[in-house]
Order: C-alpha cells, then structure tokens, then sequence
C-alpha cells in the first residue's frame, strides 16, 4: 500500500446531490440536539420555522451523490482502519437550505509527509443547483503507517491559541450519549470504527470511538448557541483539528474565548484532555 504524492491538484468529478429536511433533522438529533433546540430539530412545531445547523455542510447530501470520482479515490491505497480525521473547516457563504438541490466538487490541495504518517488535506466546493455557492469545506486526514517519501512535512507550530492567563468569556457542557455513535452514523459516517468493537481494536482502541465530525457538531451547537443566539445567518466560519479521541458517553465542555469583533478562539475537552483545539469561529 502506497500513496502517491503526485496526486496534490487531482480534481475529483462535478457530482450533483442533495437533501431533504429529514435528514437536517436526523443530523441535529445526531448532534445532540432536542426539545431545547426545537428549529432545529422540528419541522411542524407552531411559529417555529425549520433551520439548519451550520455544520450540517459535512454531511450533507450524504448517499445522494451522482456517479463520478471523488478526488480522494486518487491518492492511492491505504489501509482505512489507520485513517483518522485530522482537522475541518467550513466556510458558510449563506444559511443552508432546508431542502436543496446542489452540486459538489473536491480537489486534493496537500500531502504531507509525517516521517512514520502522512497527512492528505482536502477541499470541496458546494453550489446550488442556480450556481449560488452555499459553503467551502477543507479537512486534512492522518493516515498512520504512509509517510516516508521525502516531502514536505507540513505546517506546524500553535495557532489559534486561547489567550494565555485568560478566563473563557462561555463555557459550556454537553453530555454526549453511551449510543450516540449509532445516531449520528445514520447521517452519512458508516465506518465500522465507530460501532464495531474488532475493526476498532485493529485502529489500536479498546472499544469503538465516536466520530470526530459529531464532537464537531457538538461544538458547532455550542458555539452557535453562545455566540450567535443560534441565528444561522450570523455564523460565517469555524475550524478545529481533533486532538484527541472522544468515547461514546463523554461530556464535551467547550471553552471560549472572544479575540476581536466577530472572532473568537476556543477548545473542547472531555475532562482537563482537550479533544478540539486550534478553534477559530467568524461570526456577526
């Protein structure tokens, strides 16, 4: 198994996809989300008109997509149990839909050579059907057992730090389910690493992990909520690397800090590990 390293400007295919308010609800559910959060996870509720969490944009259209090759399926083999999701971004140029029809389109903008691991960054492109563009998603994965061909190691070294000596302006807590991995796959993720006890012992865990992308959404609630009164129109940005993993049944607490007009920094953790850091949010 080998990656192949010329693979950085490989453009995946135009593929159409799309999604329905079910499955915004079934993420928001997925997320943590409930009674509290009713436009986000009701469609009928009196005075209430349905929305959608900003993080939705990394699942969407999940299992809808048309024929064609994503530009991942162009960076060589690899065993996929040594895969773990490294870092995601998203850029929201406007709220998401409900329901829409879109287009999306990938291409592979990086690969890093970690000595004993690689890591392979990722963008992707949304539209509207119209042409109107609805988010950027950019997200690097580490892939344990696949570096060790001469490149480029990457960028390094802290960004987005919280202020040093300085107390979080929100802090919150959110407990997350024994069972939630079994939620939130139902959006998209159906890697085994997350259910199957054997396939996550060949990752080198002692029982199933929950999905990096579900902590996200919990942070994503989280920041949302603190710092947007959970208006989607006045979320722009947010981006994090998964520092460390998170088991079904944790209590994520999300700390942060506002750093200027409209941006702020912020961690999660399960205890005094943090499990998300190098947090950035944009919001108005």
């Amino acid at each position: 198994m080998a990656l192949n390293p010329d693979a950085v400007g490989a453009v995946g295919d135009l593929r159409t996809m799309s999604w329905t308010s079910k499955e915004a609800l079934l993420y928001a559910v997925g997320i943590g989300a409930g009674q509290a959060e009713l436009p986000f996870t009701t469609e009928n509720t009196k005075d209430v008109e349905q929305v959608v969490y900003p993080t939705f944009a990394v699942v969407a259209g999940s299992g809808t997509q048309s024929p064609g090759a994503s530009a991942m399926s162009k960076i060589g083999s690899f065993n996929f149990a040594l895969l773990v999701h490294g870092s995601q971004a998203i850029t929201l140029h406007r709220p998401i839909p409900v329901e829409a029809q879109a287009t999306a389109q990938d291409k592979v903008v990086a690969m890093y050579d970690k000595g004993k691991a690689a890591v392979v960054v990722m963008e992707s492109e949304v539209k509207l059907a119209s042409g109107e563009p609805l988010w950027t998603t950019r997200s690097s994965v580490f892939i344990r057992g696949e570096g060790g061909w001469g490149g480029d190691r990457g960028p390094s070294g802290p960004q987005n730090e919280p202020p040093a000596d300085t107390a979080p302006h929100h802090e919150v807590t959110m407990q997350t389910s024994p069972d939630q991995a079994f939620v939130y796959r139902l959006s998209g993720d159906r890697n085994p690493l997350h259910t199957d006890p054997s396939f996550a012992a060949i990752g080198g865990f002692d029982r199933p992990i929950l999905h990096g992308l579900c902590t996200y959404g919990f942070t994503g609630r989280a920041l949302l909520g603190e710092l947007c009164g959970n208006d989607v129109t006045k979320f722009h940005h947010v981006e994090g690397r998964f520092s460390s993993p998170v088991m079904p049944g944790d209590a994520l607490t999300v700390r942060i800090w506002r750093t200027d007009d409209g941006v702020a920094v912020f961690t999660t953790s399960v205890g005094d590990r943090v499990v998300i850091d190098q947090g950035l949010v944009r919001y108005s």
